[in-house]
């Protein structure tokens, strides 16, 4: 039963949050036609926001691999996500199902009042908290509890540590993010606000007529995945094109990624439209005062010039400085550029800082948190070294790289006595 509610509740997004948002209609006593609609529509809006995510990073893994071509190490040594989960899996979904309890009780009855809800790292919390336990020195019961008690942590302060920067930038105090930007956003938030001017937004961005176009997010992210796949693609056609010729598939990739952004966005509004009343039922009813922490795409239909701006920022930003790191081998780990947190991740941050600081703020925030990002992706490399580093040199660079080097410290200090 433990297993089905994990695998089929917790790790399915949409039907998750097609669950909530009918508990909160329930507990709003709301009419059954209205319940099965808030659900259902929920749960749409989350496909749909899945969907363009998924045409993302579609577009975005092809340059990934390219990078790995071009640093000529393919996969570190190391277990991946794969090889680890066949041999921690159980405590992982342990770790996540008590975690998830001891998240409510905090909520509950602590003044930290935040409800994550970003399925999927729901899962990837436990999965780099257990592996750096085992980093540690830790096992079974010991390791479980470490698991869950630093994932429920997790879940409950960062999202409430971020809810003032994410009311600035939407206006809406009835939701803030449950996402792994966390560290670069806040990183971002705070050089924003001292560097930066909030009289020039991205949004205020002035084009010459012939070029408005330019103003919409999709047609200016197809272009910038088109110019990226040229420039990789002549480097390393194979990599990226599979065969096909490489400019044809910088087209393809570009208007799946324009694409991609158009559909996001859509079920962002749709999940906001429904979750967001459905869930006060939740607050009013079960934890008082709550608020539902969502994904980092709910930020970026607020300042989606913001995203591409933080996107070109933060990949330049870091690819000097990996390329630097690995002429002088500062980390003796080959690290690649990180495309997909670059977007994400200081997508978000970019978003944070334009609240904080406009324009200015965004482009010099999310330049200081890419510097975080390469440093963070570096010592997690090394720290995570007997369990997971491949998937840390993909995946890292922001909250799972920080508070797992945070977890392994902790778990060192007692995986020698438990």
């Amino acid at each position: 039963m433990m297993d089905f509610i994990i695998n089929n509740i917790f790790r399915n997004p949409p039907v998750l949050l097609g669950l909530i948002a009918a508990i909160g209609l329930i507990l709003q006593r709301k009419g059954t036609a209205e319940i099965v609609k808030g659900a259902l529509m929920a749960a749409f809006g989350m496909v749909i926001l899945n969907a363009g995510v998924g045409m993302l990073v579609g577009s975005i893994s092809p340059i990934n691999a390219a990078f790995q071509t071009l640093a000529g190490s393919g996969a570190a040594e190391g277990l991946n996500d794969i090889t680890f989960t066949a041999s921690y899996g159980g405590d992982i979904g342990l770790a996540m199902f008590f975690g998830l309890a001891l998240h409510l009780l905090i909520a509950r009855f602590t003044p930290i009042k935040t409800i994550f809800l970003t399925g999927h790292m729901l899962w990837w919390f436990p999965f780099i908290f257990v592996a750096a336990g085992v980093e540690g020195g830790m096992k079974g019961i010991p390791l479980i509890a470490f698991g869950a008690i630093t994932s429920a942590l997790y879940w409950s302060i960062m999202p409430w540590a971020l809810r003032k920067y994410v009311f600035a930038v939407t206006g809406d105090e009835s939701f803030t993010l449950g996402h792994p930007t966390g560290c670069l956003s806040l990183v971002s938030g705070f050089v924003a606000g001292k560097l930066g001017n909030k009289k020039k937004s991205t949004e205020d961005l002035n084009l010459p007529k012939g070029l408005s176009f330019f103003r919409e997010i999709s047609i200016t992210g197809g272009f910038v995945i088109f110019i990226m796949f040229v420039v990789v693609g002549l480097a390393v056609p194979s990599s990226v094109a599979e065969g096909e010729n490489f400019f044809m598939a910088a087209v393809t990739q570009g208007l799946n990624f324009g694409a991609g952004l158009i559909i996001m966005l859509q079920g962002v509004r749709m999940l906001i439209n429904q979750i967001v009343p459905a869930f006060k039922g939740i607050s009013e009813k079960l934890v008082p005062n709550a608020l539902p922490a969502f994904d980092c795409p709910i930020i970026f239909n607020y300042k989606p010039n913001a995203v591409l701006i933080g996107f070109v920022t933060a990949m330049i930003t870091s690819t000097v400085l990996v390329l630097i790191c690995n002429s002088l081998n500062v980390f003796n780990v080959m690290l690649i550029p990180l495309v997909i947190t670059s977007f994400f991740e200081c997508g978000a941050a970019a978003v944070i800082g334009e609240g904080q600081g406009g324009l200015r703020g965004s482009v010099i925030g999310t330049a200081v948190a890419a510097i975080l990002m390469v440093a963070l992706v570096g010592f997690s490399a090394v720290i995570y070294s007997g369990t997971i580093q491949n998937w840390m040199l993909i995946f890292g660079g922001n909250d799972l790289s920080l508070f797992g080097i945070i977890g392994k410290f902790i778990a060192s200090l007692f995986g020698g006595i438990l």
